[in-house]
């Protein structure tokens, strides 16, 4: 069992940091192997270029950064994405990161059918989406369409193979409480996440 960590945030000291930290203290002590890619500190170009765009069909890249992160997702057993909500969506770099890595293919992320996307990515047991917010949760489940749900977890990451799927989200994140943020970062901690 194996766990890769998909990190998408800029800043080393936001909330997000704390998560990714809370996370990998959480594999370590439980001794769950695990990578981290961080699509910052990489330095990942998330938007297609023309080049990369005509080799998409025949499931190349140019980017030696796609090329690593799709063997790294095919190694895993469980994956954690790690990322804030920024206008009721994830970040442009993590959508670039599921344009450009999740290739067409056999023997890569999906094939295409008749009847639409076949995931290939059914090493990947578990998916947990762990994410931030300024708005409450219950404001995205309720008067969003629950989107980030809806759509990236149960229908992106569904559609890659991803097997079991979670999303938690802690909303509320500017105006929450140091007590709040500590008892989630303990949650995180001591969560189970091959359940």
């Amino acid at each position: 069992m194996s766990t890769l960590i998909v990190y998408c945030h800029p800043y080393d000291h936001s909330f997000n940091h704390a998560v990714l930290m809370a996370v990998q203290s959480n594999l370590e002590n439980r001794r769950i192997p695990y990578e981290v890619i961080d699509l910052h500190r990489d330095g990942f170009q998330p938007a297609y270029d023309a080049e990369e765009l005509r080799l998409f069909h025949s499931g190349q890249t140019h980017d030696p950064l796609v090329e690593r992160y799709l063997s790294m997702v095919k190694q895993a057993s469980s994956i954690v994405v790690i990322a804030p909500i920024w206008w009721n969506d994830v970040p442009a770099m993590l959508k670039g990161f599921i344009d450009k890595v999740m290739k067409e293919g056999e023997g890569l992320s999906h094939t295409v059918t008749r009847m639409g996307i076949h995931g290939c990515l059914t090493n990947l047991q578990h998916g947990y989406v762990l994410t931030t917010s300024t708005s409450p949760t219950l404001y995205f489940r309720l008067f969003m369409g629950n989107g980030i749900k809806r759509v990236f977890v149960n229908g992106t990451l569904k559609q890659l193979g991803v097997g079991h799927r979670t999303w938690m989200n802690f909303g509320g994140v500017t105006t929450s409480t140091a007590q709040r943020r500590q008892r989630y970062l303990s949650r995180i901690r001591a969560y189970d996440f091959n359940a």
